[in-house]
């Protein structure tokens, strides 16, 4: 039987986590970070490791790692979030070169301070592999090669059906594109991992503690009011929850489903020995891993948007996206018809307007945010505490001049517009996906116009 829900597959093995003591009354601190995710603790983390006298108290509604967290798909990857183009044009081939080349060494960094801190998150570095299953895909794919070609620090080099097919059995590949700065991981390992570690560096998380509104140096919870030099904001996909922040990132849901584990058999037929994370070029597309205990971990967008920003309470998915995601597992590995699914699970993600990441520090009123990763954060959380980290104690840094430092990014329209332009837009790539899988050997015209409207183009 499957379960649904109880937040995420990656709790299953250990249980939820006892929620740590709540707030009980005003406080003070130097700096208050909002949400005990990846970003609000890799932030607390590295501030005290720079500076140990910092007093540093981290707000979290539920648990550490209940949301995105502890929900992804384990990807920890070197995705500069909505890609290059537009931060060439406002800083320069040179810095966004060095921007790539910083996120490739964060893969690295993760992987380093989870070893030195003894968190064992089931790191396995076989780089990504994103897949072409038919000629419309294999032809996105050969121009997405040919750009990044101009583009070596990404590492990316072009794998031919039989290269591609030594690596992973995926059926009906045509192609694919490799980098090797990525790692598998195991996303609430790391997090309960480094949410202990921050505790004994002296960081104060307070759990069971939603803040309801972030005002210049004061974080307001029902349990009392944090004042702080610095309130951080790192609440991602639950950042519309905020008052006055309904409409500065939409949170899209995104799905998971988890095989059981898979007999010997079913990987002889499979391959995947170097546990690549792995995805394809479809519009609505897939992201994979292949996990410590033999089992594949899958997602897609499912149900992209819930009616006025809406967020889920326990990561229940719906029965026809288990569905869906039953289908891609299968049609891509046929040799898992027989499996069960154990888990399904749900979560959302922070989009801005533009989809692209920002981090930011208002010195004026002391209010700093990071986020809007796109479901691409689990690298690049730890640049952004060490980037807000340096906005903080060494403004001057290089880290702090990177191209996502400080952008100003529009507000999301108002309901009904966004619900109808979001599912309007998931359902022209279902339709564009589906022409392309019946033989359409071109990006069908409708993906396009659905790019260029969602910002992502």
């Amino acid at each position: 039987m499957t379960v649904n829900g109880n937040v995420s597959f990656w709790y299953a093995a250990d249980g939820l986590p006892g929620q740590r003591t709540p707030l009980t009354g005003d406080t003070t601190a130097d700096v208050a970070i909002v949400g005990a995710g990846y970003t609000g603790l890799w932030t607390a983390y590295y501030l005290k490791k720079a500076d140990p006298s910092l007093d540093v108290v981290v707000l979290e509604s539920r648990f550490a790692g209940f949301g995105a967290s502890g929900r992804n798909g384990g990807w920890l990857t070197n995705s500069i979030t909505g890609g290059r183009g537009q931060y060439v044009k406002s800083h320069g081939r040179k810095t966004v070169g060095r921007f790539q080349e910083l996120l490739n060494e964060t893969v690295d960094e993760v992987i380093s301070a989870a070893g030195a801190e003894g968190i064992d998150a089931h790191f396995h570095k076989g780089g990504e592999l994103t897949v072409a299953r038919n000629e419309a895909q294999l032809a996105r794919l050969k121009d997405a090669a040919s750009a990044e070609a101009l583009w070596p620090e990404a590492g990316v080099r072009f794998l031919d059906a039989r290269e591609t097919g030594e690596r992973i059995n995926v059926a009906n590949t045509l192609g694919s594109i490799h980098h090797p700065h990525a790692a598998r991981i195991h996303p609430a390992k790391l997090v309960r991992g480094l949410a202990e570690a921050c505790e004994r560096l002296g960081v104060r998380i307070y759990e069971g503690t939603a803040v309801t509104d972030i005002l210049p140096r004061k974080a307001v919870t029902a349990y009392g009011t944090v004042e702080a030099t610095y309130v951080l904001r790192a609440t991602e996909g639950f950042t519309a929850n905020l008052k006055g922040s309904h409409r500065e990132w939409l949170p899209m849901n995104s799905s998971m489903i988890a095989t059981a584990p898979l007999p010997d058999s079913v990987w002889d037929e499979i391959g995947w020995g170097e546990r690549d994370t792995v995805g394809d070029m479809a519009h609505a597309y897939m992201y994979a891993q292949h996990t410590e205990d033999g089992r594949i971990a899958l997602g897609g967008r499912g149900v992209p948007y819930r009616y006025g920003s809406k967020t889920d309470t326990d990561g229940a998915t719906q029965p026809g996206t288990i569905k869906l995601l039953t289908d891609i597992l299968h049609d891509m590995f046929p040799a898992t018809r027989g499996a069960a699914i154990d888990h399904a699970w749900a979560g959302v993600l922070g989009v801005p307007r533009d989809w692209k990441a920002t981090v930011g520090l208002d010195k004026e009123t002391g209010i700093g945010w990071a986020g809007g990763y796109v479901g691409t954060g689990v690298t690049a959380t730890n640049l952004a505490g060490r980037t807000l980290r340096d906005l903080i104690l060494d403004p001057g840094s290089e880290l702090a001049q990177m191209p996502w430092v400080n952008r100003k990014v529009r507000r999301w329209e108002v309901e009904p517009a966004r619900w109808i332009a979001v599912q309007s837009l998931y359902k022209a790539y279902g339709i564009a996906d589906q022409a392309e899988k019946n033989g359409r050997s071109a990006t069908s015209k409708i993906a396009h116009i659905a790019d260029l409207v969602s910002g992502r183009a």
